[in-house]
């Protein structure tokens, strides 16, 4: 059996292949698995607990189902859906992990993150993550209307769609010093995360020691898992 790793499905009602690709592999590939993780931006929008789409309530009924059946699932906050709370995990039976994380897998142990913190070339995203990560933000934000939370989001997802058109491709992806602080200060060889929307397994020296930074794709056009088990890491693509 395997560990499994995703990201960056974003779920939406207005992609729903990708919901229908999630929901049967969960019902399949996921039932065998050691565990799940899923390493954020699980939604293409999350606007607080109480808000959920139709959509969003087929995936947490899939991930409830999984859980039931006695596979654990983590879930990590992405970009989009870092207002993930209790209530989801109540619903979902899955648990939320802090970002970083260092997991150990079948003996190594492995940094795992989103992703978006490493972007740092990207100082105007930087900026904004630092202000919707802030508590007093969130309290603020969750008091409004469900009705006014879409609004601003849908405005949001506007803004970032214009912001990321613009800059250049380099800038958006992640920062050589980043990574090498991240691992560094994880004490780790392999760092693993998503949100570049950019796969690959990414070999490099760090410090006179061999290192690998393992890249999940993005479920617009196809799947894409990460099966690690005693044989080590294979990044696979699901398709439709």
């Amino acid at each position: 059996m395997a560990t499994l790793f995703i990201s960056d499905l974003h779920i939406d009602a207005a992609r729903p292949a990708i919901t229908e690709q999630f929901l049967s592999f969960l019902a399949t590939e996921a039932r065998q698995a050691e565990a799940l993780y899923i390493l954020g931006d699980l939604f293409e929008s999350w606007v607080g607990d109480d808000a959920a789409d139709s959509s969003q309530h087929d995936a947490i009924a899939g991930l409830k189902s999984l859980t039931a059946h006695g596979v654990p699932c983590f879930v990590m906050h992405g970009n989009r859906d870092f207002l993930l709370a209790q209530q989801f995990c109540r619903m979902s039976g899955a648990q939320i992990l802090p970002d970083p994380l260092t997991v150990t897998l079948y003996g190594e142990p492995v940094l795992v993150m989103h992703g978006d913190a490493l972007c740092t070339d990207d100082r105007a995203y930087q900026q904004l993550r630092a202000t919707v990560r802030d508590a007093d933000w969130q309290r603020e934000f969750l008091a409004l209307s469900v009705a006014s939370r879409r609004a601003i989001a849908g405005a949001a997802r506007v803004g970032s769609q214009v912001h990321t058109a613009a800059m250049e491709y380099a800038i958006t992806d992640v920062n050589a010093g980043s990574v090498a602080a991240a691992l560094r200060g994880a004490g780790t060889t392999t760092l693993l995360h998503g949100h570049t929307h950019r796969p690959g397994i990414h070999h490099f020296d760090l410090d006179g020691r061999p290192c690998t930074r393992i890249v999940l794709g993005d479920w617009y056009d196809q799947g894409s898992v990460l099966r690690w088990d005693g044989n080590g890491p294979q990044l696979a693509f699901l398709s439709r």
